[in-house]
C-alpha cells in the first residue's frame, strides 16, 4: 500500500472522529446555553408571580368568595405568561399553563432548575416556597417550562454534526491523498533512482539533489552511507579473501624449508639410533632452531593478517610509554645478557591499536637485540648486544628511537629491509618482523626512518606517531588498501618511510 493511500485512510478515519468529538462538545455547550436561558426565564417568572401566588394563598386561607379567588387565579396565570404554574396550598392546588400531568412524580423540591421527563416530554422545573402572611397561607410554587424547543435545536445540531462527519470522511481522505501524493514525489523519485542501483554489477551510485525535505534528504544520505559501507566492506571482503590465499601461499612456500630441514634431522635420528654425544646434540639443537623459526614465522604471518583486517573501531587512546616499558621489561627477561636501557617520558598518548603498537616495539627491540652487536653472535655467546630505546614528544608527534651498536645497514638496502621475507642469511628470524613494523606504522599514519647511530657504528630507527588529539582522532579512518600479506616479496609496501 502506498504511503499516500495510508495517509488518506488515516486522515479519512481521523477527521470524522474529530468532527464527532467536536460536535459532541458543541452539543453539550448548546444544551448548557439553552438550559441557562430557560433557567433564567424560570427565575424571572418565579420572582414576578410570587406576589400573585401569595395573594391567592391568602384569599384561599381567608375563605374569600369564589369570584375573588378566581380573579386572583387569573392574575397569577396571566403574569406567568408561557410558563406553567402549579401552586400547592394547604387545602387545594391551583394549576395553569403547560405542565406535566398531575400524576407525574415531582421531586421533593427544586430550588435550582432541574430536568423532568414525563410522558415522553422533557421539562425544566423550578420550585419556591411561598408564604401568604397569615396562618395557613403557606404553599409551594412550581414553575414548568417545556424543553421541546431545546430538544429540537439539539437534535438539529446532532444531525448536522453527524452529516459533517460523514461528509468529511471522503473529502478529507481525497484531499489528504492528493496532498500526500504531491508531497511524496521526491520520495518516489529517490525510490526509482535507488531501485536502479545494483552494487554487484555497476559502480554507479545514488545521485541525489537536495529537496529541502528533511526526511527525504536524510534517507538519501543514509542510502549513500549504506552503499559506501557496502563498497568498503566488499573491498575488505575481497582483501580478506586475497589475504587468506596469500597466507596459504606464503605459508606453504616459507614453511617448506624449515619443515624439510626438520624432516631431514628426524630421519637422521630415526636412521641412526646409535647416534649419541655431540652429534645427537647438534641434530637436536638444529631441530629446536627450526622449530622456533617455524613458530615465529606462523606468529608473524598471523599478526600480518590481523593488521590487514583490523577495523577502525579497534583504535583508541593508548599510553605509548606504558607499551614501551612493558616491552622493554619482557625483552630484558628474554635476553638477560643484553644491555637494554630506556628513557621514556610519561603520559605520551597516541590514537592507536594497542596490540599493533606492542608488536611494533617488540619487533624493533628484538631486531636490535639480534643484530645490535658486532660479532654476529648476539647475546648467545659473543659480545652482548647493547640497545638504547627512548620515547619523547616532538611538537605534535611522539618520537620512538631505538639505537643498536651493530654493523649498521647500508643506505641502499634500507628500503629493502621492510619487504616481506627479507632477512640476512645468518638471521634466525622470519624476515617479517620489520614488515610487521612498517604495516603498523602505516595503519597508525606514522613515519619510520633508518639512520646511522650518531655516536658510533650501529643503526638508529626512528618512529614518529601523531599525539592523540581527542575528537580529531575519532574521525581518522584506516587506509582502505592494505596489502602487506598480499604484496609480493620483491614489491615495495604502501607506507611512509624515509631512506636517509
Amino acid at each position: 500500500m502506498r504511503l499516500s493511500t495510508r495517509i488518506a485512510l488515516a486522515v479519512g478515519a481521523t477527521v470524522p472522529v474529530l468532527v464527532l468529538a467536536t460536535g459532541w462538545l458543541l452539543l453539550r455547550l448548546v444544551a448548557a446555553d439553552l438550559h441557562d436561558q430557560q433557567d433564567a426565564h424560570l427565575r424571572e417568572r418565579a420572582a414576578t408571580v410570587a406576589k400573585d401566588a401569595r395573594g391567592l394563598l391568602r384569599a384561599s386561607a381567608a375563605d374569600r368568595s369564589a369570584a375573588v379567588e378566581q380573579a386572583r387565579q387569573r392574575r397569577l396565570f396571566t403574569s406567568a405568561l408561557d410558563v406553567g404554574i402549579r401552586l400547592i396550598g394547604p387545602d387545594e392546588t391551583f394549576t395553569g399553563g403547560p405542565q406535566p400531568d398531575a400524576g407525574a412524580p415531582l421531586p421533593a423540591s427544586a430550588p435550582v432548575p432541574v430536568t423532568l421527563r414525563a410522558d415522553g416530554h422533557s421539562w425544566r422545573i423550578l420550585s419556591t416556597r411561598v408564604t401568604g402572611g397569615r396562618p395557613g397561607a403557606r404553599g409551594t410554587l412550581w414553575l414548568f417550562a417545556s424543553d421541546t424547543a431545546a430538544d429540537t435545536q439539539l437534535r438539529l445540531v446532532r444531525r448536522r454534526a453527524v452529516s459533517v462527519a460523514l461528509l468529511a470522511a471522503p473529502l478529507s481522505g481525497l484531499l489528504a491523498w492528493g496532498v500526500a501524493a504531491r508531497a511524496s514525489r521526491p520520495l518516489r523519485r529517490l525510490q526509482r533512482r535507488a531501485s536502479g542501483l545494483d552494487p554487484r554489477s555497476s559502480p554507479a551510485r545514488l545521485d541525489h539533489t537536495p529537496t529541502r525535505i528533511a526526511e527525504v534528504d536524510d534517507l538519501a544520505h543514509t542510502l549513500g552511507t549504506v552503499l559506501a559501507r557496502y563498497d568498503e566492506q566488499a573491498a575488505r571482503t575481497a582483501e580478506a579473501l586475497a589475504t587468506a590465499r596469500s597466507f596459504a601461499s606464503a605459508a606453504s612456500h616459507e614453511l617448506r624449508t624449515p619443515l624439510m630441514s626438520m624432516q631431514t634431522n628426524l630421519e637422521i635420528l630415526a636412521g641412526h639410533p646409535e647416534l649419541a654425544g655431540a652429534d645427537r646434540d647438534e641434530v637436536l639443537l638444529d631441530l629446536r632452531r627450526e622449530h622456533a623459526r617455524l613458530l615465529g614465522l606462523l606468529v608473524m604471518l598471523r599478526d600480518l593478517g590481523r593488521g590487514d583486517l583490523v577495523e577502525a573501531d579497534a583504535f583508541g587512546p593508548v599510553d605509548l610509554a606504558d607499551v614501551v616499558e612493558a616491552s622493554t621489561a619482557e625483552q630484558r627477561r628474554r635476553h638477560p645478557r643484553a644491555l637494554l636501557s630506556g628513557r621514556c617520558a610519561p603520559g605520551l598518548r597516541v590514537h592507536g591499536w594497542e596490540p599493533g603498537l606492542r608488536s611494533v616495539v617488540d619487533n624493533l627491540l628484538v631486531n636490535a637485540l639480534v643484530h645490535g652487536h658486532g660479532d654476529g653472535h648476539g647475546d648467545g655467546g659473543g659480545r652482548p648486544a647493547q640497545v638504547e630505546v627512548s620515547l619523547r614528544a616532538s611538537d605534535t608527534d611522539v618520537l620512538l628511537v631505538v639505537d643498536d651498536q651493530g654493523p649498521g645497514i647500508p643506505p641502499e638496502l634500507r628500503a629493502q629491509v621492510f619487504e616481506r621475507f627479507r632477512r640476512r642469511p645468518d638471521s634466525p628470524g622470519s624476515g617479517l618482523g620489520l614488515t610487521l613494523v612498517a604495516q603498523q606504522i602505516a595503519l597508525h599514519r606514522g613515519r619510520i626512518r633508518i639512520l646511522d647511530r650518531p655516536a658510533g657504528p650501529g643503526t638508529r630507527i626512528e618512529v614518529t606517531l601523531p599525539i592523540a588529539d581527542g575528537a580529531a582522532d575519532e574521525g581518522n579512518t584506516l587506509p582502505l588498501h592494505r596489502n602487506w600479506m598480499i604484496a609480493a616479496a620483491h614489491r615495495p609496501q604502501e607506507f611512509h618511510k624515509d631512506d636517509s
